[in-house]
């Protein structure tokens, strides 16, 4: 412990509280194997003893429990939406992975589960309940429909955190990929591969989710070109791709960018029925770039490191026995990588 607190000891709290010293060390290290009412009663006699823990100590025990098998986890709640016939479901979008999600939370002693807004008549309101009736305290929301439904659920019982900017409100913890920087890379790599007439092409949904950060760079950028090379940014009118072929065919002729940064799917068949070739007519940067991509050169979001930090969010959330919408929501942006694909000429 430091000074501060030296005199003030786990069988204090115990013994002001009513409760074991044992009751007060799972109360602290946030087990689910207490009672809501007794961790009122420790958390209580913790603050009128101003107890604060030796953080040397902490770390110390989080050390020795890592090496122990548990034989019951905690469980985190990962909120998706399934809701049918939605068009961002469709595999132009990406989001972050179960796995990448369940990699972390193991580290922090939790197991991540999957819970369906939208499929079986799961509503907000219902799913509040479930999680609550199982214990559930932590959630990870991941916007994934253009209906939010995630919009609509009551957070007071919670310590959440979301990924990206896609729910606005509430203003939850965060954790999202620095598209800002991701669209600056990639301006700043197909400049000095010689391409003049850079242009940008994704949806609305996808610019929203990013906070406007694929749009402001790209305009960022335009203002270091001269008038006649700047390419007005197509933001295409549907989350559905494959309803915006004549809009991307009819500004690629009226504005002929030499480079593109835009989609994996859809948007290479539209190039080659416009008769280009990619690299040697037209260069495409895929703004979302995955594994699975591979000879493609593209902005890789890093959701592994994005997923990571939304757990150890929540896990300090529930550590603190923080709950509810906070009053200052904290954000961390993971920056990307240039990935190099034959997609581009001078790649390699």
């Amino acid at each position: 412990m430091s000074s501060a607190n030296a005199a003030v000891s786990l069988q204090d709290i115990a013994t002001r509280a009513g409760v074991s010293a044992m009751t007060v060390s799972r109360v602290l290290r946030n087990s689910p194997r207490v009672s809501e009412a007794a961790k009122k009663k420790v958390m209580q006699a913790a603050r009128a003893l101003k107890y604060q823990p030796d953080p040397h100590l902490a770390r110390m025990m989080t050390m020795v429990r890592s090496r122990k098998a548990p034989k019951v986890r905690a469980v985190l709640a990962v909120v998706r939406e399934g809701t049918p016939q939605d068009a961002l479901h469709d595999t132009a979008y990406q989001y972050v992975s179960i796995g990448d999600i369940r990699n972390r939370a193991e580290k922090h002693g939790y197991y991540a589960e999957e819970f369906w807004m939208g499929r079986d008549g799961m509503t907000p309101a219902r799913l509040g309940k479930v999680l609550q009736a199982r214990g559930i305290e932590g959630l990870i929301v991941s916007p994934q429909s253009s209906q939010m439904l995630c919009a609509q659920m009551d957070y007071a019982p919670f310590a959440a955190v979301t990924f990206g900017y896609g729910l606005k409100q509430p203003s939850l913890h965060r954790a999202a990929g620095n598209m800002t920087l991701g669209v600056q890379m990639a301006t700043t790599q197909l400049a000095a591969r010689g391409y003049k007439r850079i242009g940008l092409a994704v949806t609305r949904w996808v610019d929203d989710r990013a906070e406007h950060a694929y749009s402001g760079a790209m305009l960022f950028f335009q203002q270091s070109m001269p008038k006649s090379s700047r390419v007005p940014i197509l933001l295409f009118p549907h989350n559905d791709l494959r309803k915006c072929a004549s809009v991307f065919k009819e500004w690629m002729k009226t504005h002929q960018p030499d480079a593109l940064i835009s989609f994996d799917t859809y948007v290479p068949d539209w190039l080659k029925q416009l008769g280009l070739r990619i690299p040697e007519d037209i260069g495409l940067v895929v703004h979302d770039w995955t594994h699975r991509m591979k000879g493609l050169a593209g902005i890789y979001q890093r959701r592994d490191e994005v997923a990571a930090a939304g757990v150890d969010l929540v896990a300090t959330q529930l550590l603190q026995h923080e709950r509810g919408v906070p009053e200052v929501p904290r954000q961390i942006l993971i920056p990307p990588a240039w990935m190099e694909g034959d997609s581009v000429c001078g790649s390699g």
